[in-house]
């Protein structure tokens, strides 16, 4: 993998200071590997780790002499000398390579967000995306599915064994809470308050919230629970919960470790096949559908932005736009003059 000081530190930015999720620091280092690597392919230049290091170093603290022992071009400079017209080149190369809008747009934010990083610590001379106009993207609604179809997907697992009724209690969790998939595995056993019927959830950015928990999901869960502590597999760590300083992950695997989010992912797959039902609906489909179902039996917007743990009030205006445009089908469908003849 193609990675230099820079870069390195812009990364560890990425999760110490703006604490971003391993998943999305992950793809801003795979954006910023394939910008270097364009520029190594650009100017020719070979990478010289020890070089790299002390052109770092030069812009990080008075090293005017440590400049002086550079004795070959670098990447740093290049990507620190860099102006507007570099990175439209740049750009040009992505638009060859058949990207979605959406992976161009992600792209570019991510060089938005290192040059802004940059010439904030003054690595960089300017800031030339600055210059750089992001494309416009088609605006895509969210997708949701029916109640119905929540209610055959949630039917799907098995409430005779244990795995069965955690994915019960998972998908139940989900579609109760609108919670994020890797809230979902990021649980304890600890964050559950049944007295109040709630849930301490965990979010992106660190950021901490509550959340109310149906009575169906707050079922699921005892079900699970109870089938768990009786289990001759899973009795142990359950009686272990509170022995260690470690707490108990809420969903195990078979193995008795914290579910990933990949698993959940392949089980929601596994349930989805059973039903019949879309193959592309995924974790994040049942956030949509908790929000769009909320929205559509009157909830208040604000309300919805606090449950979904949302920053920005603007994020969650989408579900209502989804939620008008069904009501607007429904109007076309039923109203005998909603229709040209």
């Amino acid at each position: 993998m193609t990675t230099i000081p820079i870069t390195q530190s812009f990364s560890q930015y990425l999760t110490d200071e703006r604490h971003f999720s391993p998943y999305t620091a992950r793809c801003y280092g795979a954006d910023l590997r394939q910008f270097i690597e364009y520029l190594v392919e650009d100017t020719g230049i070979v990478i010289d780790q020890a070089a790299e290091e002390l052109a770092f170093k030069s812009r990080t603290g008075p090293g005017s002499d440590v400049a002086g022992k550079i004795d070959r071009p670098t990447l740093t400079n290049v990507i620190c000398n860099a102006d507007a017209d570099l990175i439209r080149g740049y750009l040009g190369f992505l638009g060859e390579q058949s990207y979605s809008p959406a992976t161009l747009a992600r792209k570019i934010a991510t060089l938005r967000s290192f040059y802004k990083w940059g010439n904030r610590l003054e690595f960089t001379v300017t800031n030339p995306m600055t210059l750089i106009r992001t494309p416009r993207q088609s605006k895509r609604l969210p997708k949701a599915i029916s109640i119905e179809q929540i209610e055959q997907l949630l039917a799907a697992p098995s409430n005779s064994d244990v795995l069965g009724r955690r994915d019960r209690a998972m998908l139940e969790t989900l579609y109760s809470t609108g919670i994020r998939v890797s809230e979902l595995v990021g649980l304890d056993y600890c964050d559950l308050d049944f007295e109040n019927e709630a849930m301490h959830v965990r979010g992106k950015g660190r950021k901490e919230r509550i959340v109310p928990l149906g009575s169906h999901a707050l079922n699921a869960i005892r079900r699970y629970i109870e089938l768990m502590s009786t289990d001759i597999k899973f009795s142990p760590i359950w009686a272990a919960r509170d022995a260690g300083e470690t707490p108990l992950p809420m969903f195990l695997n078979k193995h008795g470790k914290r579910l990933s989010s990949r698993s959940v992912r392949r089980k929601l797959d596994k349930y989805l096949r059973a039903v019949g039902l879309d193959s592309s609906i995924s974790p994040h489909t049942l956030r949509h559908s908790f929000a769009t179902h909320l929205l559509d039996n009157g909830a208040d917007l604000r309300s919805v932005q606090e449950l979904l743990g949302h920053q920005s009030l603007s994020t969650t205006q989408v579900y209502t736009h989804l939620s008008t445009s069904r009501v607007e089908d429904a109007y076309k469908d039923a109203h005998p003059r909603a229709e040209a003849g």
